[in-house]
This record gives structure tokens, sequence and C-alpha cells, in this order.
């Protein structure tokens, strides 16, 4: 039963009701040992923090009678798979179809009085056992005012005043929706997790020369494996052999195959669509990208937006609220003189049935986890329903730049070789002392000569200024100014200021010209900041720690309002905090590397790009985007504010009928079944708009 040291997670199976989760979360955190509680409701599990002390079984134990106290029949057990089968509750369908025959004889048959109410009685206790015996519980600890008592006090209310069909009837028919809208917040939240269906749990290793079908879990780092068309790779590697393409759509959002052959990376998760693979494995199964992302998206199911806290503390004083009103209702008008006690009884009954706030409490986290599953099926994980509220109020986002609206890949963008050298004599003699460094620029150089231009030589090589190579008795210099100065020889021409990395060349003491080597803009980058423009951004900006040449160049391409370069960490942050300040709004930063941490963290919101960007960034992130492209911030503002339509649809189509239903039971125009009708159709609907944002992918 142990996740971990001081943890324990449990699954929580017929669990559907947001008000008795959150009165779950709050009597399991008050145990002896126990220091948290948090409950996943779509996921059906919770998570219990330990004090360490405690005894595992013990604490069950007392987390079952918990559990059972508020919501009986909810089965907790140690954590099922997320891809566990959900049977439909048969008993529940059997006890209401004999409720309901009951209740058809009772109405129909020629039976006398004395029968007729035994058979009443028969039907509406064989209906409405569950909520009799919850509220008799309740009773016993002095819990008062759910939807349980409410359900109750009407139907018993009905039974005194002598609507003995309309009082089966009402419980027939709320017990009836309950397990209607149970079966869609089941299918909803099947929905949501099958996003989860994608880490295999097999994988094919190289062992003692053979290859051996293991769990995905046991294979360790720099283990060989076989992708076979058709399999799902099982964890993070490089390719070692064969070609192929893989569907990376269900981590990325990316609909367009990606190809691969000997060097290619390749992410747990994608879909091997051609040949056979060989693979070497990088990251063992817990630390690859998708348990990583998938770690992020079961986290977020516990955090509760404000939205949702909001409407949990709602319910708990409305419901004692409504019952006062209807205990006014019933009693004030009748001793004023304006009607007799059976009348405005009657019509007090009516506002208890339409008063149970379950539509209202179960659509709201029901809305904000499609919201956060639509946006996974884009490739963008957001770490909770919070920030898909913060996301629908932002007025500016700031990006960084490198590896973020451009690609962290370096490509020759000019050549301006002296006199006696051509362009590709240039190029070439560059790549051939470049050949041998790994930084990013001289790999540039290399790839602009061709891969097959000859090996790479040993080269000596000066930190910040650049290398030198001896080739056949000849010198060749490639690097800054200052690198050719020191070995005696006098830069020529003027390069002026240049966007990128300026290279000059050198051979056999002769300058030989410079190139010029920039960062490549994303493709996606421009329209990401047209989009985030119609979405009514009112500011897109860059900060940089680049120089501010180069800022200023891609700031120029892109059309932004503000950008600044030349920005250490500190910089960065100052320059995001005044920026922020002025926009006078919710702001978002999209970055990728270590320094953007402090600004991801300090953002209302900060997305880090998931495949390039450092752990550090992506822990600090309240998102992270799985495509690296930062046309993913403007996507999940757009999903963002259609998930905040779809919450406040909901709270108002609720209200709003069930504002209806009781103005009209006060004035005696609504009967019990309108009532019950109204609560349950509330209730089913909101349940399924709350679903349809994950269910049809609009934005």
């Amino acid at each position: 039963m142990p996740d971990g040291a001081g943890e324990i997670r449990l699954s929580l199976e017929g669990l559907n009701c947001a008000q008795c989760s959150a009165t779950i979360e709050k009597k399991v955190a008050a145990l002896p040992g126990v220091t948290s509680a948090a409950i996943d409701l779509v996921g059906g599990r919770m998570r219990v923090s330990l004090s360490g002390k405690e005894h595992p079984e013990e604490l069950l134990s007392s987390i079952r009678t918990v559990v059972s106290s508020v919501e009986p029949g909810v089965m907790v057990s140690e954590e099922r798979s997320a891809n566990a089968p959900s049977s439909l509750p048969k008993g529940d369908m059997i006890r209401l179809a004999a409720g309901a025959m009951l209740w058809l004889a009772a109405l129909f048959l020629p039976l006398g009085e004395t029968a007729r109410l035994l058979l009443y009685v028969t039907a509406y206790l064989t209906a409405g056992i569950e909520v009799i015996r919850t509220v008799a519980g309740n009773l016993r600890r002095g819990t008062l005012f759910d939807e349980f008592f409410l359900m109750t006090a009407a139907t018993g209310g009905a039974f005194a005043i002598g609507e003995f069909s309309e009082a089966v009837a009402v419980m027939l028919f709320y017990e009836t929706g309950e397990l209607v809208q149970s079966l869609a917040v089941e299918r909803s939240r099947r929905s949501i997790l099958s996003l989860l269906d994608i880490r295999p749990d097999r994988a094919t290793i190289l062992e003692d020369g053979e290859w051996k079908a293991v769990r995905a879990e046991d294979v360790t780092a720099g283990s060989t494996l076989l992708v076979k068309p058709g399999e799902r790779v099982p964890l993070d590697g490089k390719v070692l052999g064969g070609t192929s393409s893989l569907d990376t759509s269900s981590l990325t959002g990316e609909s367009v195959p990606r190809d691969v052959s000997e060097g290619s990376e390749v992410l747990a998760g994608s879909v091997n669509l051609g040949g056979t693979l060989t693979v070497t494995v990088l990251r063992p199964f817990g630390e690859t990208t998708l348990s990583k992302g998938l770690r992020l998206i079961e986290e977020a199911r516990e955090r509760k937006a404000p939205t949702e806290r909001f409407i949990t503390s709602f319910a708990r004083w409305y419901t004692p609220a409504v019952v006062v009103l209807a205990a006014l209702l019933a009693l004030v008008p009748p001793l004023a003189g304006l009607g007799g006690f059976r009348d405005w009884g009657y019509r007090a009954l009516v506002f208890l049935v339409v008063s149970c706030p379950c539509a209202l409490v179960i659509s709201v986290p029901l809305a904000l986890f499609g919201g956060m599953g639509a946006a996974s099926r884009r490739g963008i994980l957001l770490k909770g329903g919070n920030v898909l509220e913060t996301l629908a109020r932002t007025k500016a986002v700031l990006f960084d730049k490198t590896g973020t609206l451009t690609r962290g890949v370096f490509r020759v963008t000019e050549v301006h070789p002296s006199s006696f050298m051509t362009a590709r004599e240039l190029i070439e003699t560059a790549a051939a002392a470049e050949r041998g460094s790994n930084h990013p620029v001289a790999r540039a150089i290399a790839a602009a000569a061709g891969g097959g231009q000859g090996p790479a030589l040993p080269v000596e090589e000066f930190p910040g200024l650049g290398v030198r190579l001896v080739r056949d008795g000849q010198e060749i210099l490639a690097g800054n100014a200052a690198l050719l100065e020191q070995h005696g020889v006098s830069v020529g021409g003027d390069p002026g200021t240049k966007p990128g990395a300026v290279v000059h060349v050198a051979r056999d003491g002769r300058y030989a010209g410079f190139l010029v080597v920039e960062d490549t803009l994303r493709k996606e980058a421009r329209e990401a900041v047209d989009r985030l423009r119609k979405l009514g951004v009112s500011t897109v900006g860059m900060l940089s720690g680049d120089r501010p040449e180069n800022a200023g160049k891609i700031a120029g391409e892109l059309g932004l309002d503000l950008w600044e370069g030349g920005l250490l960490p500190a910089g960065k942050l100052d320059a995001f905090r005044r920026i922020r300040e002025n926009a006078g709004g919710t702001t978002l930063f999209v970055g990728d590397g270590m320094n953007d941490a402090p600004l991801l963290a300090a953002a209302d919101a900060g997305f880090a790009m998931g495949g390039l960007g450092a752990d550090a960034a992506i822990e600090a992130a309240d998102g992270v985007l799985l495509r690296d492209d930062p046309l993913g911030a403007a996507e999940a503002i757009e999903i963002a504010r259609r998930t905040r339509a779809i919450v406040w649809q909901n709270i108002a189509f609720a209200l709003g009928v069930k504002g209806l239903v009781l103005v009209m039971g006060a004035f005696g125009v609504a009967t019990m079944w309108e009532a019950v009708f109204a609560d349950v159709g509330v209730a089913l609907l909101a349940t399924l708009n709350a679903a349809r944002i994950l269910r049809t992918g609009e934005a």
C-alpha cells in the first residue's frame, strides 16, 4: 500500500460527489498520523500524506470508516490502475427497478387503502433505502444539511401530508437521476483518464544476446530496446539502428508523423508506424518525459481552482439556508392567515426537492478537468485547474528568446571571404577547424560545409575565443577577433554590428574572412504572436539574455510590443516585474532554460518548453509545452477561456433553473414532480456540458 515515504494512495470507487469529497478530505486530514489528504475526483483516488508514525493497515481501516460515514457505498482500496474497467452498479439498478414496479402496482392495481399504503411504503423504502441509511448515519454523528437530508425531508413531508404516490415518485426519480448522473460522470472520467493510457507496461530488451520481454519499469538506462512496427516506444532513448516514422500525437498533439533514423531521440509513448527500431535507453521508466507529464496531470487533478473551492464552500452554506427558508415558507404564511398549513407545507417540500446543490458542485471540477484534458491532447500539460483560471485572465505574454521563440539551432546566414578566397573555400576552411568542437556555433559551420567533408581533427580550444587547428602544416584559426589578434593576425574588413555570432577565420597567418551564424526563428512564433493579439492580449514581448542586436532583430521580425536584451537572470526578473505592473493584469511567461526558472516561478502563470526545457524550468512552471512550440501559449489561453465559459454557463444554468422552480414552488405553480425533474435534468445537463470541451476538443 505505501506509495513512498510518508504517503499512501488509495482508490475511491463510486465517489462522484464533489461536496462529499471535500468533507472526506477534511475528516481524513484530521486523523492521527495524517498531515494532509487530497482527492482526485476524476481519477477516483486519494493521496494521503503521513507523519510517518502510523500503521498503514490501521490507518486504512480509519479512512474506510470516514469515507463510509460521509458517502456509504464507496469502496476504499489500494490504488487501482487508471485503466481498470468500472462495472455498472447492477445492485442499484435492480433496487430501483423493483421500487418502480412496486410503485406502479400501488398506483394502478385495484387495492384497498391499507394495502395500497403498504405498497407505497415498501416502494419508498426499496428505492430510497440508501438515502435514508445515509441520513440516519449523519444524524447519529450530528451531521445534517446535505442533499440526502433535503430529499428525505421532502419525501417524508409528502408522506405526512398524504401525497404517497408523489413521495415515492420523487425518491425514485431522484435516485434514478443520481444513477444516470454517476454514469455520466464516470463516462467523462474515463474519457479524461484515457489520456493516460499511453505508457507501455512491457518492453523488449537485449539480454545475454537474446530479446526478452520484461516490465518497462525494470529496464535501466543503457539497455537496448527492440521496437517493432505498431508498438509504442516504452522509454525515452536514442535510435541505434533502423529508420521509421513515429506518431507522437498522444504526446504533443502533432498530427504529422516524425521521421527518425540512427541518432534520433525518441520519446516514450510514441507509436512506431514504420520499420523495426533498436533503441538505447536514455532514462529509466520513472524519469521519462511521458512519466513526468503524467505525474503533472495526476497532481493537477488534486489542486482545486478558486471557483471550485468557492462553489464547494457555497454548497455548505446553501443547503442549511434552503432548509431554513423552506421552514419559514411552511410556517409564516399560514400563521399570517394567507392559507392552510398543508398547502404551504407542500410548497416548502417543492422548495426542498429542487434545492440539491449536486449539479453545481460536480459540474465545476468536471469542466476544469475537461479543460486540462483538452490541453493535454494538444501537448500542453497544466499543473491544476487554478492554472486554467489564471490563463483565462491573461493580459500580457512574455517570451524568452533562445529555445523558445527561436529553435536554439544555429545556421550560417552570411559569408564574407577575403579577396584570395571564395565563399565556399572560406566555409570549408572554417569547418575543418570547427568539426573538432561541440559548440553550437561550431556545429552550425560544420553543417554548412556538409557532413562528408572529412573527419573531425583534434583542435586546440580557447574558451570564449575559438579554436586552432594545424592541418598538413597549415594553421587555421576560427573564432572572434581577439583570438586572431593573439596569434598576430590583423582582422580585415568591417563586420559592423551583426545579429548573431561573427566567426573570423585565418589561414597560415592571413585573414580569410568572416561568417555570421544566427539562431533560427521558429516557424510557429509569428502565428503565436498573431493569435495572442486576436485573443485580446494587450502586450506581447520578449526578455532575453542574448546580445541586444540579436534580440532586436527577432523582435522586429515578430512585431513584438516590447523587448529587452542582454539581461542577466536578476535583470530578467526585474524587467518582468516592471512590465507586469504596467500591463495591469495577469502575465504569462514562456521560457526553457535554467535561468528562466525564477521568472517561471514568479509569473502569474509560467510555461516551460517540455522537450528542450531544463528540469529546473519544468519544475518551476505551471505548465509544460511538450511540442516546444510557442503557439501552445495561445492555444492554452483559448482552452482556458472556453473552459471558463462552460463553468459559468453551468453555474448560471443551474442557479437560473433552480431559482425559477423555487419561485414557482413558492407561488404554488410547480409540483414536486416538476421540481425533481428540474433537479435531475439540471445535474445531468451540467455534467454533459462540462465534458463537452474534452469530448469535442474545442477551444
